[in-house]
């Protein structure tokens, strides 16, 4: 009885690293993403004000 409340809690413990690890390679790929987004929007021509782009050509 005791071995199975101690191998519950060590999977419970392994579950939750493997869940905060995950967590944390996610935010650092949102974040890489989010940089490399906002690169590609620096990298955009500025349109002269007036203008706009026709979508439909």
């Amino acid at each position: 009885m005791m071995d199975a409340i101690a191998v519950s809690a060590m999977r419970m413990a392994s579950e939750q690293l493997s869940v905060s690890y995950s967590m944390a390679m996610e935010r650092k790929v949102m974040d890489t993403q989010e940089m490399a987004a906002q690169e590609l929007l620096q990298m955009l021509p500025d349109i002269p004000k007036g203008q706009y782009i026709d979508t439909y050509a």
